[in-house]
């Protein structure tokens, strides 16, 4: 009876201790995939983030359903790290950048605070804002590629995680040809968030996706197109003059 006792007891202490050291491995790696993502999006346990918000092509201050969703998917990143996060207008976020963490959602048509990273911060992306329709309208072109949009079929955004000005903390640009694209590049990042932060090891990268079929999909379906940064970095060579003086 003594013997069979101290079995029971002795497998109750094995059982307790291998549960302890599984909840404790758990924890552990659970702790340590939270500080990599908070390392990645430049968030610590209650710090501050900036969420950017566009607006609708033709609206006034009213912004497109998909860039809500967009906005709910980084909502659910920045909450899952601790953080939170403070909505503002596209023409009201006049500071720089880099002192924290942001989320700037759109095209350079619909958000000025985008226009004017492109032009600082991507020196060889061009975005074309034009509003009377033509072919090349929306066309996003990354040094010397032009990426044209077949509405509805084939469209393309720009995701970027840029590291700039003097805190470092990076600012995440999602500017696609339609609002649906902008959701499906916060949905790619929600993703693949881990991938990146090892391939990219915590630094700057654009890319250039493809939403397949959004009339169909939604934004669901992605295709990662290329990595363009070192292009989207490097400012066009200067156009030669016009003309040479006579010897």
């Amino acid at each position: 009876m003594d013997e069979d006792l101290r079995n029971i007891v002795l497998g109750v202490l094995a059982t307790g201790v291998s549960a302890s050291l599984g909840w404790l491995g758990r924890t552990y790696q659970w702790r340590r995939g939270l500080r990599r993502k908070q390392a990645f999006f430049g968030l610590s346990g209650g710090s501050e983030c900036l969420l950017v918000v566009n607006r609708e092509s033709g609206g006034d201050n009213v912004v497109h359903r998909h860039d809500v969703f967009a906005l709910l998917e980084l909502s659910t990143l920045v909450k899952d790290c601790g953080a939170h996060a403070r909505i503002l207008s596209h023409d009201r976020t006049h500071q720089g950048f880099g002192d924290r963490t942001e989320f700037c959602v759109g095209g350079p048509y619909s958000n000025r605070r985008t226009a004017a990273h492109l032009a600082t911060l991507l020196p060889g992306v061009s975005v074309n804002v034009e509003v009377e329709p033509s072919e090349t309208r929306g066309s996003i072109t990354v040094g010397t590629e032009r990426h044209l949009m077949d509405k509805g079929t084939s469209e393309y955004v720009l995701l970027a995680r840029l590291t700039a000005g003097e805190g470092h903390r990076p600012v995440f640009l999602f500017c696609g040809q339609r609002a649906i694209t902008n959701q499906a590049a916060t949905r790619y990042l929600a993703r693949h968030h881990e991938a990146l932060a090892r391939r990219h090891r915590g630094g700057s990268f654009v890319l250039l996706l493809r939403v397949v079929n959004s009339d169909a999909y939604g934004p669901d379906v992605v295709e990662l197109v290329a990595d363009v940064t070192r292009a989207a970095l490097t400012a066009p060579a200067p156009a030669p003059a016009s003309g040479t003086a006579a010897a």
